[in-house]
């Protein structure tokens, strides 16, 4: 397929492109920012521009990854929030229904799922780590959740107007960064990205792989959202505990874990306050997260040897 990426200089798109174009199709990069897999350089906030993209390259699908972000909060206005992750996407759809474009898959955030009150966690009073699936009802905390749930509204409504495939990904974390609460966190980031593989984060080469997935089953599927996050070993049943007492709960599916954390000089959090449940891509789309929890311990075990 001749697919367009936005977002291509980004991280999860400095992972996709190389990863299309080994699978035989031709990607046409477009990001505000200039790189070897950004072919074209702009904003989809510029109609004109996403425009030519899809209708000079005959484009037969959108992976739709390029927004402004959490992290963009503290230096942008909102007004670009808006024009970037809602006026964005719409030019993208609309030229997409207007150039016969097969396909359209749509990285957007779980952090859309995090309200106030469960980002407070059990500082905040909460009785029990909240298990989030595609069926809860989100309260976007800031103009980034806003943003991005709008985003997901407008996927829905041009597939239901237009019958444009449409596939939504709500990705978990897969950033390289450090969490923006670092300062907060007793852990090294290290120890905390191992740590969020049990709740709420990926890798960055899973991020890719669900969109190849979803980029081949968007015609049979039409629309659907699904969480994307590394296999969780929990079920609903250990969410009160959870909260209180995270480490009983990792031990008792992982008896290993505590000796080779202590070797490393790694800790657990206290307190899970969320978990990702991404069973719908297993049973609907057909994908599940290579990496997971269990492959940190075991390459801390290989290394401690």
């Amino acid at each position: 397929m001749r697919i367009l990426l936005t977002g291509a200089s980004g991280w999860l798109g400095q992972t996709l492109a190389p990863r299309l174009r080994a699978l035989g199709h031709m990607v046409i990069g477009l990001d505000p920012a200039p790189s070897q897999h950004a072919q074209l350089v702009g904003s989809i906030a510029d109609r004109d521009l996403v425009r030519r993209a899809i209708a000079d390259n005959g484009v037969d699908a959108i992976v739709h990854s390029g927004a402004l972000h959490k992290p963009d909060i503290e230096r942008r206005p909102r007004e670009d929030f808006i024009e970037v992750n809602i006026r964005g996407t719409f030019n993208l759809l609309e030229e997409a229904v207007a150039n016969g474009v097969g396909r359209f898959v749509f990285t957007s955030t779980t952090s859309l799922m995090i309200s106030e009150s469960i980002r407070a966690g059990l500082a905040g009073g909460a009785a029990r780590a909240a298990w989030l699936t595609e069926d809860m009802v989100p309260e976007p905390r800031n103009i980034y959740g806003v943003t991005k749930l709008a985003a997901e509204h407008l996927c829905r409504l041009y597939h239901l107007q237009s019958g444009l495939p449409a596939i939504v990904l709500r990705t978990a974390r897969f950033f390289p960064e450090a969490d923006d609460m670092a300062h907060a966190i007793e852990q090294s980031d290290a120890n905390t990205k191992a740590n969020e593989l049990l709740f709420r984060r990926l890798a960055v080469e899973d991020a890719a792989e669900a969109h190849v997935v979803a980029l081949e089953r968007a015609p049979d599927i039409g629309f659907d959202m699904f969480v994307i996050s590394a296999p969780t070993p929990f079920v609903p049943a250990d969410c009160e505990e959870l909260i209180v007492d995270a480490p009983s709960v990792v031990a008792r599916y992982f008896p290993d874990y505590a000796s080779l954390y202590a070797r490393k000089g790694w800790t657990m959090f206290r307190s899970i306050d969320r978990i990702y449940d991404a069973s719908r891509a297993r049973e609907r789309l057909g994908f599940v997260c290579r990496t997971s929890f269990a492959d940190v311990l075991g390459g801390l075990a290989r290394d401690l040897s």
